[in-house]
């Protein structure tokens, strides 16, 4: 039974179409996940079914009756209120004590203990959490979303996924955890282009699906590309449009010409980008860091290795963010000493998105970082690298002023990797930034040649780029072998499960696998060099260089048969002759085009790995 109707919802921002004639229903049981690259407007459509915001043409009907709980990425607050009034706000305390203790029990699950503490005294990421307090307990019949996870620690993500797991209600959420889509949505809406995808599934489906659907419209591109090439030979030999046939044939010329291509997501693109990284790195001894009573870490030594790749975890407030500052030079630890080594060069992505000055151009803003930044593929300038980030030649000229919070987190991005860093420091990463741009910032980092140094609550994220955990524990901070799914089930270990080991009066604590470990980054590295050489086999090329005049002849084939087709109308015998070998012929140039295909993606991966070579011995 569908709960939600939305009816050809259209959307403009200035000249920008967000939304473009969107129909689609939602049904009771439905959990939907919409993604898409920031700025293409699904906060927009969360906001418009929420009733926040109005769509320029269509409408929304719900159920009768249907309630809504709305959480948007920037929550009004009565910054006058206490935590636990602002949670409870329209409910009557003392004649609904059920609520309450619901209340306060969903608060210290979020730690917010301090029930009567003013919201105008909570930070931001306390502040998110007091709102998304506030709309689970309302228990709407329909939740709607944006970013959740958001200044959720791992603990925190990991209460909410089985909390919405278990939510009877309809749930439209926007987030960029891919694990949480996986695990608590049924249904996939991409928005792209205007256009909203559907998918019956969830974020691992989707996949699956996703991929099948652009192999087919490429296919069938491919195909549309070479019949079109063979068109253009003949119109250029000068075929006059006498005959019927030939004028037929200038139609289908004309026709393909006129066929759009299949629109695929656009992508971000990242080249590999840093300085060359010495021997020596950041060197920790006996660190420690206190806010007043409440120490954070104590004792703290470490040495990170040359291209080790480390993310840090542990509850909000426990000081991983401040030992990011340390590492970066911004803050000083209380005790201890630091050593960085001479060639060190620190990008620092902070979890707040940096200040900008609206006003500036978003061409002038990556200009302040550097002109031009050497990538594998050689010297590329900022303009150049904003077009691979999705930022248009027409949007580097628009004010800072005009793009969205997620253009904006990915434009600080950009600005950091312009700095051609050997160190990256990256504070919660993953916040507001697209799944798009979050798989290319994963590849990048599997080729950046220096050290990745970060803090995430994003489990995939870190399943994904680190081989070390650090975890916060009561003031220290001990170091797990493996990626996140490993530290967790480690972590619950009885400690005759794994080997300990302590670095004598270091305070770091290292708890060391059975399992192996990982390949480390050198050897990554040099065994990436080593991948097999492409190129033709001798029959392979011969055949490349034929191809096209191959299916050329089959196509004009193809042409001749049906004309004798038409000619023998009442020669059944004859006609079914023709018609066996116009199938046969058919079938000899889709494989044909197969071929096509085969070679011409085998040609373009030998050009790539030549020129990859070729930059590697520059």
């Amino acid at each position: 039974m569908s709960v939600i109707n939305v009816e050809h919802i259209s959307k403009l921002y200035g000249d920008k179409m967000i939304l473009e004639d969107l129909s689609c229903s939602v049904d009771e049981g439905d959990k939907i996940g919409i993604i898409g690259i920031n700025g293409t407007g699904k906060s927009t459509l969360l906001r418009i079914i929420a009733g926040e915001e109005e769509a320029d043409e269509g409408k929304i009907i719900f159920s009768n009756g249907m309630t809504i709980g709305w959480m948007g990425q920037n929550p009004e607050f009565d910054e006058e209120s206490s935590i636990l009034k602002y949670v409870c706000e329209g409910k009557k305390i003392e004649d609904d004590y059920g609520y309450e203790s619901d209340a306060k029990a969903m608060l210290t699950v979020l730690e917010l203990e301090n029930f009567d503490e003013k919201i105008k005294n909570l930070s931001g990421g306390q502040k998110k959490r007091a709102a998304l307090c506030k709309v689970l307990l309302q228990k709407p019949d329909i939740l709607i979303l944006d970013e959740p996870t958001n200044h959720l620690d791992n603990k925190m993500s990991d209460w909410l996924e089985n909390y919405l797991k278990s939510f009877r209600g309809v749930l439209l959420m926007v987030t960029h955890d891919r694990y949480f889509l996986d695990k608590v949505t049924n249904h996939i809406w991409e928005v792209e282009g205007g256009k909203v995808y559907y998918y019956d599934e969830n974020y691992s489906g989707y996949l699956e699906r996703k991929a099948e659907r652009e192999e087919r419209e490429l296919a069938s591109e491919r195909k549309r590309q070479s019949i079109l090439r063979s068109e253009v030979k003949w119109v250029m030999r000068g075929a006059r449009a006498r005959s019927t046939k030939q004028k037929a044939r200038l139609e289908r010329f004309e026709q393909l010409k006129a066929m759009d291509s299949p629109k695929t997501a656009k992508q971000v693109e990242m080249g590999s980008v840093g300085t060359r990284l010495g021997k020596k790195t950041i060197e920790l001894y006996d660190i420690s860091k206190a806010y007043g009573d409440k120490v954070l870490f104590k004792h703290f030594s470490y040495i990170f290795k040359r291209f080790e790749r480390i993310g840090f975890v542990g509850h909000n407030g426990c000081g991983k963010s401040t030992l990011m500052k340390i590492l970066a030079d911004l803050e000083q630890a209380d005790s201890g000493a630091i050593e960085w080594g001479e060639t060190i060069k620190i990008g620092y992505f902070a979890q707040e998105c940096e200040v900008m000055d609206e006003r500036e151009r978003v061409i002038d803003y990556i200009k302040d970082a550097a002109e031009y930044v050497r990538t594998s593929e050689g010297l590329v300038s900022a303009s150049k690298m904003l077009e691979r980030f999705l930022f248009s030649s027409d949007m580097q000229y628009t004010p800072i002023a005009k793009i969205s919070g997620g253009e904006r987190r990915r434009l600080y991005l950009l600005k950091v990797l312009m700095q051609s860093p050997n160190v990256l420091i990256l504070d919660e990463p993953t916040n507001d930034l697209d799944i798009a741009t979050l798989r290319v910032l994963e590849d990048f980092l599997d080729e950046f040649a220096g050290i990745v140094i970060t803090v995430s609550h994003d489990r995939y994220f870190l399943d994904r780029t680190v081989d070390r955990i650090a975890a916060f524990e009561n003031g220290n901070i001990v170091v797990y072998e493996g990626d996140y799914t490993e530290y967790q089930e480690k972590s619950g270990r009885i400690e005759a499960d794994s080997i300990d080991s302590v670095d004598s009066g270091s305070g770091l604590h290292i708890k060391k696998s059975n399992e192996k470990k990982k390949e480390g980054r050198e050897q990554w590295l040099a065994s990436k060099n080593k991948e097999k050489k492409l190129k033709f086999s001798y029959k392979e090329q011969k055949e490349f260089e034929t191809i096209d005049e191959d299916i050329e002849k089959l196509e004009e084939k193809i042409a001749e048969l049906e004309e004798q087709i038409s000619k023998c109308a009442t020669d059944f015998v004859k006609l079914n002759e023709l018609m066996q070998e116009k199938e046969k012929t058919e079938a000899e140039l889709s494989d044909k085009m197969e071929r096509w295909v085969y070679l011409n993606d085998l040609a373009e991966k030998i050009e790539a790995q030549k020129r990859e070579n070729n930059n590697e011995n520059i």
